[in-house]
């Protein structure tokens, strides 16, 4: 076979690929759910959200562009570790909607003026930016943000709706 031909079918296979992928349901979230718990595994890019102690569904996630290690300052593309808590919701947000993670503590502060850095803050599980939610889940292919938590928009609605402020969140490396 022809090495032109060969090609063909590659990039036709891969085209099909991409395709299924792109319009493949996903489980969704079960109706009604009140999620009372998030965690995040940042080196598998997941997000795992419980409710009474029983996990209901798995999220693919896109972070900070330098995704390895904690947050310490302003500016870093690093997506904080530790324990917070789910502080705000936006549904105005430039990136879709948003829920707001807790985001500096105390000791993440103490951290900053040690090296005499701006701690930061704003940190978010988000959808895509505004009018560009037709990539949906291709963004997973990139750690894209500042050091947010990104979704597809249709998986932000799903977690706006199910998620109460106060909810705690664990980011695990």
């Amino acid at each position: 076979m022809k090495k032109s031909k060969v090609l063909k079918w590659i990039f036709l296979f891969s085209f099909i690929g991409l395709i299924w992928y792109y319009f493949y349901p996903e489980k969704e979230l079960p109706i009604d759910s009140k999620i009372d718990a998030i965690i995040v595994h940042k080196s598998k890019r997941e997000l795992l959200v419980y409710a009474q102690g029983k996990l209901l569904k798995t999220y693919t996630i896109a972070l900070g562009g330098n995704p390895i290690g904690h947050k310490v300052f302003d500016g870093d593309k690093k997506t904080p570790e530790g324990v917070y808590y789910i502080n705000d919701k936006n549904p105005n947000s430039g990136y879709h909607k948003n829920l707001g993670i807790s985001y500096p503590n105390e000791k993440d502060i103490e951290e900053a003026k040690k090296i005499g850095k701006p701690v930061g803050g704003a940190v978010k599980i988000h959808g895509l930016r505004n009018k560009t939610g037709i990539i949906s889940k291709i963004h997973r292919w990139f750690d894209w943000t500042l050091g947010c938590i990104a979704l597809t928009d249709d998986e932000v609605d799903e977690l706006y709706h199910a998620v109460p402020i106060g909810t705690k969140i664990e980011i695990l490396p």
